[in-house]
């Protein structure tokens, strides 16, 4: 590895438009790791700057740390990965935002009438819910809940 292939944490900071916090956040969740100076200063790879910029629009799709994690437990570590490395996660992306895409429509369809909660308040309930028989699904809105 060549001394150019590392940045110290505000360059990466910089880069990736996150503050050295959040950066440092992500390296105390495992999702980066850089390597030590001499002086016990951080460096990273240039290839975590795509690693920190996914982690970025994962967040912002709504992925969780953990499901970003098991992504990234699939790239390599120590080289920029590659258009394949990365159509691995895409593939395995695409169908976690088809899911939440399904259940966002779902609820966006039934959100003006019944919501399924269970409450029997309104006059459309006895319709939607008769005599509560949600209840015995489980508690919250029943028929939103994609379980």
């Amino acid at each position: 590895m060549r001394k150019s292939d590392l940045i110290p944490i505000g360059e990466m900071a910089r880069r990736t438009g996150l503050s050295v916090s959040a950066i440092r956040f992500y390296e105390d969740k495992g999702l980066v790791e850089p390597v030590r100076s001499a002086g016990n200063q951080r460096r990273f790879l240039r290839s975590d700057i795509r690693r920190v910029s996914f982690i970025r629009i994962a967040q912002q799709l709504g992925l969780t740390l953990g499901e970003i994690q098991a992504e990234f437990a699939k790239l390599p570590y120590g080289r920029t990965p590659t258009a394949r490395d990365w159509k691995v996660i895409s593939t395995s992306i695409r169908r976690v935002l088809d899911e939440r895409i399904a259940e966002l429509q779902r609820t966006r369809d039934r959100l003006d009438g019944c919501i399924g909660c269970g409450c029997l308040s309104l006059k459309k309930c006895a319709l939607y819910n008769a005599d509560d028989h949600l209840a015995a699904k489980g508690p919250g809105p029943r028929q939103l809940l994609a379980d």
